[in-house]
């Protein structure tokens, strides 16, 4: 596997390798040894959605050193984490809905990791076979609220606060990955997940000996320094080295 999707047509969801451009639809258990068509499916009449149902999305915070330091805060000794609900995910080309208008509401380009397997108790040299893949995303923070509030969920999980997709590239190495942020445009942020504290095989052991993961389950990674606020009429493209760019606007 490579790059996979999921797709909707009309009623019907499913699953597809995207290939140069072109889908081939997936059969069997997308996590476990699926088949694929050999003739491509056209995109015409498709819509993209988020590429994995989870049953939880887990943050990491202050997980890249500059991003502590703009926020003022000490560096974590061992992972921050806290859950995003589920229903704040939306697919690329979504639209990002702001829910206070008087509120500071920002950015953060985030790499996301996908669960293949059930784990539980997992070192970091067994972690990489649990993930299925990899992921763009955006941890949307309200920082009003979260200046506010000593608990990080609910700034962090209205509805369309975490974009995330298009696809899961499932062969690539997670630890030297440029990771952008283009606000209309304009590069907003910049690093490298070379940069991460906590690399993703260390947050899949962490994360798991605390609680079980299960298949599509999202890690979202910690975000880079750069962070700052949206407004109505954004267009936002997280661009991450070997992924394809998520793209979402603003109102």
């Amino acid at each position: 596997m490579a790059a996979i999707g999921r797709f909707q047509k009309g009623d019907e969801i499913f699953y597809a390798k995207v290939v140069d451009g072109e889908l081939f639809r997936l059969h069997g258990d997308v996590f476990g040894s699926p088949s694929f068509d050999k003739k491509p499916t056209p995109f015409k009449g498709l819509r993209t959605l988020t590429p994995v149902q989870p049953t939880k999305i887990i943050a990491v915070g202050l997980n890249y050193a500059e991003h502590a330091r703009e926020h003022n805060k000490p560096l974590p000794k061992t992972p921050l984490f806290w859950f995003k609900a589920t229903t704040s995910l939306i697919p690329d080309g979504g639209k990002i809905e702001i829910p206070f208008a008087t509120n500071r509401v920002e950015f953060e380009a985030e790499l996301g990791i996908v669960i293949g397997r059930r784990v539980r108790n997992v070192t970091p040299a067994a972690a990489a076979r649990y993930i299925f893949g990899y992921t763009a995303a955006q941890d949307i923070s309200d920082r009003t609220i979260q200046s506010q509030e000593s608990q990080w969920c609910r700034c962090k999980s209205f509805d369309t606060f975490t974009p995330m997709g298009p696809y899961v590239e499932t062969k690539i190495d997670p630890h030297d990955l440029t990771i952008q942020l283009f606000q209309n445009g304009q590069l907003r942020q910049n690093s490298n997940s070379s940069q991460l504290i906590f690399n993703c095989f260390d947050l899949v052991s962490f994360i798991s000996t605390n609680l079980t993961l299960l298949p599509g389950d999202v890690i979202l990674t910690g975000t880079p320094s750069g962070v700052g606020p949206i407004e109505s009429g954004d267009r936002l493209e997280v661009r991450i080295q070997g992924l394809a760019p998520l793209v979402n606007t603003v109102k």
